[in-house]
This record gives C-alpha cells, sequence and structure tokens, in this order.
C-alpha cells in the first residue's frame, strides 16, 4: 500500500507540473523584481582572515583561496554557533525593505549544510554545537510574513564532501557576463583539489551519494519552495544534471537559474553576478542580477565599504526599467546577525519602496530605453499605460522633457503625493513642469499615465 502510495503522489506531481507552463511560474517572479540573497555558513566563522592573513575574493571562498585543508576547516564548525539566529527578524527586514523573495545557501561550495541531512555528516546539526536546522524556522517566517523561499544549492563544487569538484580559481569576471557560457571551460580546465581528503570518491559518487539525495530533502522537508538557485556546473556532464533536474518534479512550481549544466540546462532565467546588463547585452530572456552590498557574497570583519543608499535605490530602479529582478545580498556574521551596514542599507531602500513601490512591482522594462535624467517603468492599465519616471537628476529649469514619447497625456502626478503636474509639448519631446526641488533626492516618481499602448 506504502508503495503504491508513492507511485499515485509521484504521478500527480507529473501530471500537476505538465499542466503549469513556465509563464504562469514565473509570474509570481517577474511581478516581485526584488529579492534578498543570504551567503551563511562556516565561512562566517573566520570572516575573511586565515592565519593572520586578509585572504582575498569573497568570504565564502576562504577555503579555496587560503587552501584550507578539510580538517582544519572542519575544525571550524565548532565555532559556528548562531545563538542570535532570529530568522523573524530577518524576514521583516526583507520584507520591509520592499523585498519579495529570499534565497538562502542551503550548501555552498564548501559543503557545508545549513540543513539537517541523511547524506552528509557535514551539516550544522551533526558538525556545530547550535545543533538544529537553519531552514525550518526560516522557511516557517516565511510562510508567516508572505515572503516566498529559495534555495541556493552549490550541485558541483564541495570543497569537504569527498568527490565534489574543485575550482582552482574563482571565475568571477566571468560570472559577471550575462552570457556566461565562457565560465564551464574556465573552471573544467582550472578544477583540482589541494586536500587528498576531498578525492577518496569520483564525482559521479558524489552527485549519487550528496547532490541528488539532499536537493531531495531540500524539495521535500521545507514546503514550498519557489526557486533553486544552482552554482559554477565545474565537470558537470549532462548525465549528472539530468539526475539533478528530475528531482526538481517534487516541486512543480519551482523555478530554477542558468547555472546547473550549459548548455543544455539553460533554467528559467540567466544570472548575471555583480553587474547590471546594458541594454545591447539583453536578448528578451528573463534576468536577475544578483550583487553584493559590499565587497564580499560571505561575511568579512573588515569589509566596510559599504554601497550608500543611492547607489542601492538607483540599481534596482535600473534593473527594473530594463526589465530585470535584483537579487541584493546580505552576509550574516557566525552568530546570526546582520551586519550593521547591510541593515542600515535596507531600511533606507524600505523607506523609499514604502512610497514608491508602484514604480517596481509588476513592472516592465522601459519603452524610451535610457533616458538623460534617469530612469522609466511600465504597466498596462485598461487599454493605456502607466509610465513611472524615476528622475535622478532633478531640472534645474523646472521642465523635465521624455524624448520620443508622442502618445497623448491623460494625466501627470507625483507618486509620492499624488500632486498633479501640468505638462506641454515641446521642441525635443513632452514636457512636464516639475516643482523647483525635488521631493526625493535620491529618486522622485512622476506617474504619467498615457492613451494607448506603447
Amino acid at each position: 500500500m506504502k508503495k503504491l502510495l508513492i507511485v499515485i503522489l509521484f504521478f500527480h506531481q507529473v501530471v500537476f507540473a505538465q499542466t503549469i507552463s513556465r509563464d504562469e511560474r514565473m509570474e509570481w517572479w517577474r511581478d516581485a523584481r526584488f529579492g534578498m540573497f543570504i551567503h551563511w555558513g562556516v565561512y562566517a566563522v573566520p570572516a575573511g582572515v586565515w592565519q593572520g592573513h586578509q585572504i582575498g575574493h569573497g568570504g565564502e571562498w576562504i577555503m579555496n583561496r587560503g587552501k584550507i585543508s578539510v580538517a582544519d576547516y572542519q575544525q571550524m564548525a565548532r565555532q559556528f554557533n548562531p545563538v542570535k539566529y532570529n530568522p523573524e527578524a530577518w524576514v521583516r527586514m526583507a520584507k520591509e525593505a520592499g523585498m519579495k523573495y529570499i534565497v538562502i545557501t542551503a550548501k555552498h561550495h564548501d559543503g557545508f549544510a545549513l540543513f539537517s541531512t541523511n547524506a552528509s555528516k557535514w551539516n550544522v546539526v551533526d558538525a556545530t554545537s547550535y545543533g538544529k536546522d537553519l531552514l525550518k524556522p526560516l522557511a516557517a517566517a516565511c510562510r508567516k510574513y508572505g515572503i516566498r523561499l529559495g534555495f541556493y544549492y552549490s550541485q558541483a563544487q564541495d570543497w569537504n564532501n569527498p568527490g565534489g569538484a574543485a575550482a582552482r580559481k574563482a571565475a568571477s569576471e566571468g560570472w559577471a557576463n550575462p552570457d556566461s557560457t565562457r565560465i564551464d571551460a574556465y573552471t573544467k580546465a582550472n578544477s583540482g583539489h589541494w586536500d587528498p581528503a576531498q578525492t577518496t570518491d569520483s564525482m559521479a559518487d558524489y552527485i549519487d551519494k550528496v547532490a541528488v539525495p539532499q536537493v531531495k530533502e531540500l524539495l521535500t522537508n521545507y514546503g514550498d519552495v519557489a526557486v533553486l538557485w544552482w552554482d559554477t556546473p565545474t565537470n558537470m556532464t549532462d548525465p549528472m544534471a539530468e539526475k539533478l533536474q528530475t528531482v526538481l518534479s517534487l516541486q512543480p512550481k519551482i523555478i530554477t537559474n542558468d547555472r546547473l549544466k550549459r548548455p543544455n540546462f539553460p533554467g528559467d532565467y540567466k544570472t548575471p553576478e555583480q553587474k547590471i546588463p546594458n541594454l545591447a547585452d539583453l536578448d528578451g530572456k528573463d534576468w536577475e542580477t544578483c550583487m553584493t552590498m559590499n565587497g564580499t557574497w560571505g561575511y568579512k570583519s573588515y569589509d566596510n565599504k559599504w554601497k550608500t543608499p543611492t547607489t542601492l535605490i538607483h540599481n534596482l530602479v535600473d534593473i527594473a526599467s530594463k526589465g530585470g529582478n535584483y537579487l541584493l545580498n546580505v552576509g550574516p556574521t557566525a552568530e546570526g546577525e546582520f551586519p550593521q551596514g547591510s541593515i542600515e542599507g535596507l531600511k533606507a531602500i524600505g523607506a523609499w519602496m514604502k512610497v514608491n513601490s508602484e514604480a517596481i512591482y509588476g513592472t516592465k522594462a522601459s519603452p524610451f530605453g535610457l533616458l538623460p535624467w534617469g530612469r522609466c517603468t511600465k504597466k498596462a492599465q485598461g487599454g493605456n499605460t502607466l509610465l513611472y519616471l524615476s528622475v535622478f537628476d532633478w531640472p534645474a529649469n523646472g521642465k523635465l522633457t521624455v524624448p520620443g514619447l508622442k502618445n497623448s497625456v491623460i494625466r501627470a502626478q507625483l507618486l509620492s503625493d499624488g500632486k498633479s503636474l501640468t505638462t506641454s509639448a515641446g521642441a525635443d519631446g513632452f514636457v512636464i513642469n516639475v516643482p523647483e526641488k525635488a521631493p526625493d533626492a535620491i529618486a522622485t516618481v512622476i506617474r504619467l499615465e498615457v492613451s494607448g499602448t506603447l
């Protein structure tokens, strides 16, 4: 009877998956436009320092860049004790910043699992004094506050579990390229291990014994999973990727990125890293820029070069104006706290989004391309169009020109208070008469309703 029930459930999942189109799966993600990335793990313990030296690249790469042995790195897990971890506070901060989804590193390249797993003892329950699954309470908090939850999973690189791939160098310059296909060749050419303990199994064994079982656990034990965010397909083969792809049937509504295995497993969206694509780079496919708030993904104690609120907000608007999503990273400490610089940045974005989120959520790319004074997003409204003009550089003469706008304007108003603005046709485009001073020095939004479609 038990076997029959499993077969029936699997059949139901397959049939259900076949009835959900890609556009239906992607609808919430396209509307969201803004999410939180969380890089968290044992690497938060050294916090960028090994044997008295600051180690370059992201904090999460310290084992690789410092060539730390498996034994030495696993000793660090004893100091990973996030007693200040408050998942509800994390989720509230994301929600108050205007974020609609969270993607957390369930397992990064160091192989450390933030969850209880039967596939490896290298996890937060078995390897730390904390001894509790970190994802279960986060999943509960996300459900409570209406935030969708996704899991990052390093399917190939794993520097602790035997058989996992290990790249000698991080190909960060290639991940910044929206195309990114050259990364597979780069990582394959530079793959290798620095500790014999990493090579006791083959990679095929690793996929079967660790990666596939853990992905099954992630897609089974935490309720609805919105996103599976693969990373670095080092030495992956199509048969390996197929095994992981098949597991996704456990979550028929799930969406995935483009990093499982190129080119035959393109996923649902592209992932330029630390870079906002130029218009010329866009090809009509869905995309998401992931970006740090300072210079690192995983926590580094000494990295205090925080992006300003202006930069963060302008990045969000720029990405939305090009039809993309913004996945903005936080790297918590080993005790489970967000760094103060991250908290301040999230609060600044949240204050702006509280007034102007209508210009971000559910919008499409600008019909004008880039504008000299800011950016534009749009929405359809019946047979007409709403244009949201985010003005970065306020006109000193009180006249904002929208070049290329031919449609008649029904109304123009400040989004912040609904105040109506007068308009006129100008020699260089449509002109909006604006107040002498910008209501928001970072980005003031003007809501323009025009007749017809653009």
